[in-house]
């Protein structure tokens, strides 16, 4: 048994933060039908690498969901909306502020159709506060979110992360926001609006430079390789840690863009550390030097700490060291690349990279279920083509017959009206 089977999702969501949350919650056993305008989703058409075929953008996103094509611009479309929403738990949206509400569909309008279906809403900045009429993309989120001050070198400007904190990263917390909504639905007979902003989830993981900000007002932060008296907010840090423990990625054998470690310096490895490289430096006292000899020690001079970690790392490739450090047991992990993920036994053995097919686009690869439910595997399967199941959902969901399909199709519910010139 699926974990959320019978669950059903309208899912208006488009792009990557909504179809993010309806994805996990599909792979989990709800039956998600993505409702599209007639042209379909926006990412199918985006940064296509197969001419005429959905986008590795859209199949990655919005596997395991059925399509159905609903023109909310004609008053029969809205009335299959109407029907779908009496027949769904769940309704999802990121659109820009008011779009539903311009189509006449108000969260009080949507919760007077059906009370007990949950209404899930993305925004940028959310629909309250002086920011909430403001457009957000990813790298907006995680700049007003303070991810990227905080995400750099002290002496560079600020990045964004390579993961997508901002979209993907809200997509997870709605998904926690549904679940709960779902569960006191239950209890009380009740739906209830639940909202994530995207500034608002970045802020969330950013948790531990919150943590950081406020210690500043009192210490200086001894774990960054940088000074900090003074500062007034949490700054850029390279690759410190940022934790208790000292941390640092390490270049190694052959000195390529990836040929990196990331090092861990517990307390409670650091002799066993010392000795390996004392032995590998011709430096038989490092373990007992002074300026190493406590985790204070070390903090105050992590620099020449790490220059003498690296100059072993430089005899070893990221493997070789890895396979050093683990019998000592120091917390490590090379630099892993996309080309290095896509084909590690690890990966492959857990079900991160899944091949599958589509009549489109054939062989292509999506990320895995990353959530493991031992009762409930996810099973994986591809993503829907523009309105393949529209007849489908209008049988089964609504349980219409050929013809009423047909009359909705000519009044137009389901397709754009034809261009004029």
């Amino acid at each position: 048994m699926e974990a959320l089977k019978g669950v059903r999702i309208l899912d208006m969501t488009h792009v990557q933060a909504g179809p993010t949350c309806s994805q996990l919650l599909a792979w989990m056993g709800a039956d998600v039908i993505k409702f599209e305008p007639p042209n379909g989703d926006a990412t199918r058409g985006q940064l296509r690498d197969v001419p005429n075929a959905d986008s590795l953008y859209f199949t990655m996103l919005n596997s395991n969901k059925r399509s159905i094509t609903v023109n909310m611009k004609n008053p029969e479309g809205k009335k299959v909306f109407i029907e779908l929403l009496n027949k769904c738990d769940i309704v999802m949206e990121n659109f820009g502020p008011g779009v539903l509400d311009r189509f006449g569909f108000t969260w009080e309008k949507i919760h007077e159709i059906n009370p007990r279906i949950v209404m899930g809403s993305i925004k940028g900045f959310g629909s309250s506060g002086p920011y909430s009429d403001f457009k957000a993309y990813e790298n907006v989120a995680q700049a007003m979110g303070g991810a990227m001050s905080t995400t750099g070198t002290p002496e560079g400007p600020p990045f964004v992360t390579g993961a997508q904190i901002g979209d993907s990263g809200t997509g997870l917390h709605l998904a926690i926001g549904l679940l709960a909504a779902l569960h006191q639905r239950d209890r009380t007979g009740q739906g209830q609006y639940v909202e994530v902003a995207m500034m608002d989830a970045v802020m969330n993981l950013c948790r531990v430079k919150w943590r950081d900000h406020q210690r500043l007002t009192r210490q200086e932060l001894s774990e960054y390789s940088r000074p900090t008296a003074g500062l007034t907010a949490t700054p850029r840090a390279g690759n410190d840690s940022g934790g208790g423990q000292l941390g640092n990625a390490i270049k190694c054998k052959p000195g390529g863009v990836d040929d990196y470690i990331y090092v861990v310096v517990q307390e409670a490895v650091w002799d066993g550390l010392a000795k390996l490289m004392g032995a590998e430096l011709d430096m038989p006292g490092l373990v007992s030097d002074a300026r190493f000899a406590k985790i204070t020690d070390r903090r105050a001079n992590q620099s020449e700490m790490w220059v003498l970690i690296e100059r072993v790392a430089a005899k070893y490739t990221k493997r070789e060291f890895m396979a050093i450090l683990n019998p000592l047991d120091v917390p490590c992990g090379p630099i892993m690349s996309t080309a290095d993920l896509a084909d590690d036994v690890h990966v492959r053995g857990r079900d991160m990279y899944v091949e599958l097919d589509h009549p489109q686009r054939g062989k292509w690869y999506n990320v895995g279920m990353p959530i493991k439910l031992s009762a409930s595997p996810a099973k994986i399967t591809r993503s829907p083509t523009l309105g393949e199941h529209t007849d489908e959902v209008l049988k089964e969901v609504l349980g219409w017959d050929d013809a009423q399909i047909t009359a909705k199709k000519q009044a137009g519910a389901f397709s754009a009206p034809p261009k004029t010139r």
